[in-house]
């Protein structure tokens, strides 16, 4: 079980760095988690999804009403490394949920860590057939 103290502040479109608090929220919303496992720094493929995905207005208007977004980041560049708590948080993550570092990889999860929804890499869709998918799944799931 992943239990984690650390709580901060979030807008719901602000991607939130604690395992805990994102699952409290969920629950507490009735939403899924988006837990999304990201090399900031080195991965191409997860550039590419944040860029083209996740920083897209579709996709922050639906994930503000429908989504607790959680983000589990592993960069390399010494100038972007996290702080001793959160590298900790995220390797507990990826023990749980990401054991064989599969980067870019994006789970919808429900409050209790159960997979909804898992993608593998970069997604074969745009963003406005990603959100779709994505809000379609979050509705099923209510």
């Amino acid at each position: 079980m992943l239990t984690f103290s650390a709580v901060t502040f979030m807008s719901f479109t602000t991607w939130q760095p604690d395992y805990e608090t994102a699952r409290k929220t969920a629950a507490a919303r009735h939403q899924l988690i988006l837990l999304n496992f990201s090399g900031s720094d080195w991965c191409g493929p997860c550039l590419r999804m944040k860029r083209e995905i996740f920083s897209t207005g579709i996709f922050s208007k639906m994930a503000d009403s429908s989504l607790v977004l959680l983000n589990a980041d592993f960069p390399r560049a010494k100038k972007n490394q996290l702080n001793s708590g959160q590298k900790k948080q995220n390797n507990l993550l990826a023990d749980k949920f990401n054991p064989t570092g599969i980067f870019p990889l994006t789970l919808l999860i429900d409050e209790n860590g159960r997979i909804v929804k898992r993608w593998e890499g970069l997604p074969d869709m745009d963003s406005i057939s990603f959100t779709q998918k994505v809000k379609a799944i979050c509705e099923a799931s209510k």
